[in-house]
């Protein structure tokens, strides 16, 4: 009867550790900007997804040269960037907005006017870089010969 006492403090032992390790495990979850990633490709027409290399995820459409969203940075949560020629077309100014929309969660019409905004600032007398607040996005707008590119961030704290 001891020998028998012996073998089964070890069995339930094990059992209890394997029922705990099955219960303690969370199902896998995807990044949230995969999500994000998968969310714009949904809801956008003309999204693809390109390369995801951990920090970035790399887009694809037809309206921008560029388009990448930027996960974990220092100081923001997550980044929308994209670059067109240096007169963007209206295609692209919707295209930012809608991702800016979806991303942010803020209206569409907001995001158009912040971008629009943004971008048509720089010229001669502000020179080739803008920064700017609006509706609590931080906006980077900068322009070459050839290319003008935009910067959507939010603030971790916020």
């Amino acid at each position: 009867m001891a020998l028998g006492s012996r073998l089964r403090r070890p069995t339930l032992l094990a059992a209890t550790l394997a029922l705990l390790a099955v219960f303690s495990a969370s199902p896998a979850r995807a990044d949230r900007c995969e999500d994000i990633a998968k969310e714009l490709k949904g809801q956008i027409e003309g999204v693809k997804i390109s390369v995801n290399t951990g920090r970035m995820i790399y887009l694809s459409h037809p309206a921008a040269k560029e388009l990448s969203i930027g996960c974990r940075g220092s100081n923001y949560a997550i980044e929308l960037y994209a670059k067109a020629d240096r007169k963007p077309r209206p295609e692209f100014f919707a295209l930012v907005a809608s991702a800016s929309a979806i991303i942010f969660t803020i209206p569409k019409s907001d995001a158009l006017t912040g971008t629009s905004r943004c971008i048509r600032r720089m010229g001669l007398l502000r020179g080739d870089k803008v920064s700017m607040r609006f509706r609590r996005l931080n906006m980077e707008c900068t322009r070459t010969r050839k290319e003008a590119s935009i910067v959507v961030t939010r603030g971790k704290d916020e």
